[in-house]
C-alpha cells in the first residue's frame, strides 16, 4: 500500500482555518436554509449565496454539502436512529459514503457538521478507488460499533461502476472472515437508489439517501463520540 491519506488539500487552511472564514460560511448556511426552506434550487441558491460571500469552489462544495431546507432537517430527524434501537438489525451501510469520510476524518481534513447534524468531507471517489493508510483502521472501527451495538448483519454496499470496488469490498469480506463478523458486500450499479429501496436500515451521510430511505443511523457521529476521535471539524450551524 502507498503511503498516502485523505488530508487537507493545498489552501485549505486559508479558506477555513481562521475564525472569519468559518463565521462567512455559518451566515452562508443560514442563507441556504431560508432559500432551501423556500423551495429555490439548490444550484442557484449556492451560486447566490457563493457571489454573495465571495465563496472559493471548495467552500461552496461544503456550503452544499452541509446545507438543508427545515422541512428536509426535520424529516431526516423523525427518521433517525438510536445506537439503542438496532440490537439484532440488519444495517445497510453505503460503503464508500462512510469509508472516505472516515479516511478524511483520520487523516485530519477538514469534516463539516451541517444543518442536520451528520458529518461530511470534501473528498471524492472521482472513478477510482484507492485505498489509504487508515482504510484498515475504518474498517476496524464499524467492526468495533458492529459488535458493540450487537447488530445482527451488516451488508456494505459499493458503487460497482468505480474502479477498485470489488478490490475493497473483498477487503470488507477477507476482515469480516477473519474476525468472524456476519458480514455481507455487494456491488451496485446505482447504490444510492438500492439503499433508499431496499434497507429498513441505511448507513450514510449523503442527503440524497437520508430524503427516501425508510430510517438511518448516523455512524459517524456515533464513532466520534464513542471511539473520542480527534476531528478537525468545522460546525456550519
Amino acid at each position: 500500500m502507498n503511503n498516502r491519506n485523505r488530508g487537507k488539500n493545498t489552501g485549505d487552511d486559508v479558506i477555513f482555518g481562521s475564525q472569519k472564514q468559518v463565521d462567512k460560511l455559518k451566515m452562508a448556511v443560514q442563507d441556504m436554509l431560508y432559500l432551501l426552506s423556500r423551495d429555490y434550487p439548490e444550484k442557484a441558491s449556492s451560486e447566490l449565496v457563493g457571489n454573495r460571500y465571495k465563496l472559493k469552489t471548495r467552500q461552496i462544495q461544503a456550503l452544499r454539502g452541509t446545507s438543508a431546507s427545515e422541512q428536509q432537517i426535520q424529516h431526516r430527524k423523525d427518521k433517525q436512529l438510536d445506537v439503542s434501537d438496532l440490537k439484532n438489525k440488519i444495517l445497510y451501510l453505503d460503503g464508500f459514503n462512510v469509508l472516505i469520510l472516515m479516511e478524511s476524518l483520520l487523516s485530519g481534513a477538514y469534516i463539516f457538521e451541517g444543518a442536520d447534524g451528520c458529518f461530511r468531507d470534501l473528498s471524492g471517489v472521482h472513478g477510482t478507488y484507492k485505498r489509504v493508510n487508515q482504510t484498515q483502521r475504518v474498517v476496524e472501527l464499524v467492526a468495533g460499533f458492529f459488535q458493540k451495538a450487537e447488530v445482527q448483519k451488516l451488508v456494505w454496499i459499493f458503487d460497482k461502476p468505480v474502479s477498485n470496488s470489488g478490490r475493497i469490498k473483498q477487503i470488507v469480506l477477507d476482515f469480516a472472515e477473519e474476525n468472524k463478523l456476519n458480514w455481507e458486500a455487494e456491488l451496485e450499479f446505482n447504490p444510492d437508489k438500492f439503499l433508499a429501496e431496499n434497507s429498513e436500515i441505511a448507513v450514510s451521510s449523503d442527503a440524497w439517501i437520508l430524503d427516501h430511505c425508510q430510517q438511518w443511523f448516523n455512524l459517524i457521529a456515533h464513532l466520534i463520540t464513542e471511539e473520542k476521535l480527534e476531528v478537525n471539524l468545522i460546525k456550519m450551524v
